[in-house]
């Protein structure tokens, strides 16, 4: 099942995609808000899963669906909660920069609380106010739970996972470094992110959907040219049942809670850092890695990050190279006087 929510006052209106995404049928008999779909999932879940099977059959009312009408799935959420998953990642930014890493980044999850009162449509600009912040991108996979009890354990708290899907997790890595150094976390280099046109649901992913990882190549394009193919199955150090236990270990989750997984990561064949797709490497999904290989190669950063003008495109295709979730497309641009 593919659910998405159609641009419609701040919460968006909750609509049932195909499987293919060329079509939707509206949802709001069952819920008229993915939220209010979450908080009563027991009700709303069979109920939308019978209503996605009437929209395969052509059996309800149905549109096209137009990813540019698309809102984030969540246009605002109960809560945004950010891991570090692929630990290759972790590593190699702070190799470049001559720090050591503690062994406990292996063993213990890394978190930070983003903000999550405004999501970013997926083909909405990324607003920025001073190309000086080094704006960057972040290629992630996401998932949303249904409440999870504090202390649940890695099965209980997959049973959770309602939905999967992708995020464009924005940052601004030139403020990072000050804001860290109050040993306070991000505030201001953590700006909105935004999520695919649509989530999925565990079971419809097949086997791409295993043990709490989603597998397939995540497709990031910068300005129309191929930047990263990693697979997010793969070099996935902690998985998203690990990472909402983690979370829920001292608090409980409410239902329609975002967890994403962190920069996806890989590493070379040789087990060294990644090399761009144009030399035959799996590339990377955000410019911070790229500036790290360069540095660690050759001991100067030399890819910008992004300006105003430039275009990032987030997508992860199937065998069929039909989309899975549509795709994040967002050019970059100065702030508005409305913004």
């Amino acid at each position: 099942m593919k659910l998405a929510s159609l641009k419609h006052g701040r919460d968006g209106r909750l609509v049932v995609v195909s499987q293919d995404l060329n079509w939707f049928t509206d949802a709001f008999l069952i819920a008229p808000t993915l939220q209010a779909a979450l908080d009563d999932w027991e009700r709303c879940g069979p109920r939308l899963l019978a209503l996605a099977e009437s929209l395969e059959h052509e059996a309800v009312p149905r549109g096209r669906f137009h990813e540019r009408d698309a809102a984030s799935p969540l246009p605002r959420a109960y809560q945004w909660v950010d891991g570090s998953a692929y630990v290759n990642h972790v590593e190699l930014v702070r190799r470049a920069r001559g720090a050591e890493m503690p062994a406990t980044f292996w063993t213990d999850p890394l978190m930070y609380q983003g903000g999550s009162d405004s999501f970013l449509a997926p083909r909405d600009p990324i607003p920025l106010a001073d190309e000086a912040w080094g704006c960057d991108l972040e290629a992630e996979i996401v998932v949303v739970v249904g409440d999870v009890p504090q202390g649940a354990a890695r099965d209980q708290a997959l049973e959770a996972i309602r939905l999967v899907g992708l995020v464009n997790d924005v940052s601004l890595r030139n403020l990072i470094p000050a804001e860290l150094a109050k040993g306070f976390g991000f505030v201001q280099s953590k700006p909105a992110s935004a999520l695919s046109p649509v989530l999925v649901t565990p079971q419809a992913l097949g086997d791409r959907w295993q043990d709490g990882k989603l597998h397939g190549a995540l497709d990031v394009q910068l300005n129309g040219q191929d930047f990263g193919k990693a697979d997010a199955g793969v070099d996935m150090t902690f998985d998203f049942g690990t990472l909402i236990a983690h979370l829920a270990k001292t608090r409980s989750l409410g239902a329609g809670t975002i967890i994403g997984s962190g920069t996806v990561s890989n590493k070379d064949a040789d087990g060294g850092p990644g090399k761009p797709v144009s030399e035959g490497g799996l590339g990377y999904s955000c410019i911070a890695e790229v500036r790290t290989v360069e540095t660690i190669l050759r001991g100067v950063a030399e890819t910008p990050f992004l300006k105003h003008g430039d275009t990032v495109r987030i997508e992860m295709l199937d065998d069929r190279h039909h989309s899975i979730f549509g795709a994040i497309e967002q050019t970059v641009g100065p702030l508005s006087s409305d913004a």
